[in-house]
């Protein structure tokens, strides 16, 4: 696949379709881990999560024999596990333990910015267009007056967790476009989803609730929303929306996931609605759309 094609050419009908699904599915996760960190450790959902992903999608790449191709690149099965879910999930379940659902969302908004310098440093993006930069700023700034605006002193540990995270989403699809592309999404999905699952399981053993602790039902279905639709499903789709738009212009589904992940905490959860989220959600959405056009 060839990164400077991919990221000149204009967004097909199926790209877009694939974007705006991933929209919604990667909208509502913020949504869905605030429910559940209040009663379950953020090592529990994440351990949860993963396991439900791995029940689900291990037997079905079993299935059509697309485990073994994984071999020769196992070390970036490895690497891509890493950076897009080891790290990232639970440093949002952290994070979500103190700042709300949407504001967490939109900091993640500024994913794109970090993708395109890594995209460029990797050779993938060998250039990007002024209304690509104009756009890709103006969704930054929007990030900057959401968190000046709506962030506490109190919150800078929170904050910290959700830069690793942004690090993380943005090197993940650079790693797919990179190393990954004669696999199946599938295939490393499952892999990546059994490690985590693996590598969890004693840290949810050690955070599980106080016995007499009744954990209401919303936070378990929580989990398996998260696991069933947000991880094994979306993945999947996370892996062909790469190879249709190329990894800088699929990290933008990040400055429309706070859309959703804000609408989903103010109408479900209540969230106030903010001097930072009037402020800066219209200069998201702006950048949205500039930094996704082909010129």
């Amino acid at each position: 696949m060839s990164g400077s094609v991919v990221q000149t050419r204009p967004v097909s009908r199926r790209g877009w379709t694939l974007f705006l699904t991933m929209s919604v599915i990667w909208g509502i996760p913020y949504l869905l881990i605030k429910i559940a960190v209040a009663d379950l450790s953020p090592a529990m959902v994440v351990f949860g999560r993963t396991a439900l992903a791995a029940l689900v999608l291990l037997p079905l790449a079993a299935r059509r024999g697309e485990l073994a191709a994984l071999w020769p690149v196992r070390r970036w099965v490895l690497v891509f596990s890493f950076v897009e879910i080891t790290v990232p999930w639970i440093m949002l379940g952290y994070a979500e333990l103190r700042l709300t659902s949407s504001l967490t969302a939109l900091l993640l908004a500024a994913i794109p910015l970090v993708a395109v310098v890594l995209s460029r440093l990797a050779g993938i993006e060998r250039r990007i267009g002024p209304g690509r930069w104009a756009g890709l700023a103006v969704g930054l700034t929007g990030v900057a007056a959401i968190g000046g605006l709506d962030l506490g002193s109190g919150d800078a540990l929170s904050v910290v967790a959700v830069v690793f995270a942004v690090l993380g989403y943005a090197l993940g699809p650079l790693v797919i476009a990179k190393r990954l592309t004669a696999v199946t999404g599938t295939a490393v999905t499952a892999v990546a989803m059994t490690l985590n699952a693996v590598l969890y399981l004693p840290f949810a053993v050690w955070t599980r609730p106080a016995p007499g602790h009744v954990v209401p039902v919303a936070a378990w279905v929580s989990i398996v929303v998260l696991g069933l639709v947000c991880s094994a499903l979306a993945f999947v789709l996370f892996f062909h929306l790469v190879a249709e738009v190329g990894p800088a212009r699929m990290s933008v589904i990040t400055y429309v996931n706070p859309v959703v992940a804000a609408v989903a905490g103010v109408w479900l959860l209540t969230e106030p609605v903010t001097a930072g989220l009037v402020v800066g959600f219209p200069l998201v959405l702006c950048g949205s759309w500039l930094a996704t056009r082909a010129r």
